[in-house]
């Protein structure tokens, strides 16, 4: 497993569709996306802040899924923030998303945060499953355009 930073210009419509799917993996519809063009010059200003957390996650040559991580200010401090964990259908439930979760951790250590949170729709039963089989907790509810479960680890922040 590969995993390389995203490019914008030639990546765009991989971003895009993978966003989508989540959206209806998570949400049952792709309403509240937002425009396209505005998602894509996000990723590229991310990108340029973190380009190692903005990456495509490759297996044989093969793309498979995108990660995207940063870190933010909340409550007044930093914390390792996940905006997305995605895997095409054919690679979920076969171990490759503890390895896009074991990235993530290394990345948040690498930046030395003690915390990482995610959303995750409450009707999203397998991502609850596994983010909880893995150590995170609900933090609480959240409302913006869909209900979402802001979850939090807490990390070590030793690098091994």
């Amino acid at each position: 497993m590969q995993f390389r930073t995203i490019d914008t210009k030639n990546d765009r419509d991989t971003i895009i569709t993978f966003r989508r799917d989540s959206f209806m993996v998570s949400y049952g519809s792709d309403e509240g996306l937002g425009d396209e063009d505005a998602y894509v010059l996000l990723i590229e200003e991310r990108v340029r802040k973190f380009p190692e957390g903005l990456v495509l996650v490759e297996e044989v040559g093969k793309i498979i899924g995108q990660i995207e991580l940063q870190i933010r200010n909340y409550e007044g401090r930093d914390i390792g923030y996940v905006n997305l964990f995605y895997l095409i259908p054919e690679f979920r439930g076969k171990g490759y998303g503890l390895k896009l979760l074991e990235y993530a951790e290394n990345f948040f250590r690498k930046y030395l945060v003690n915390e990482y949170h995610l959303k995750v729709s409450p009707t999203n039963v397998r991502a609850l499953r596994f983010y909880e089989k893995y150590g995170l907790k609900k933090l609480k509810e959240e409302k913006q355009k869909n209900v979402a479960w802001r979850m939090i680890k807490e990390l070590e922040t030793t690098i091994c």
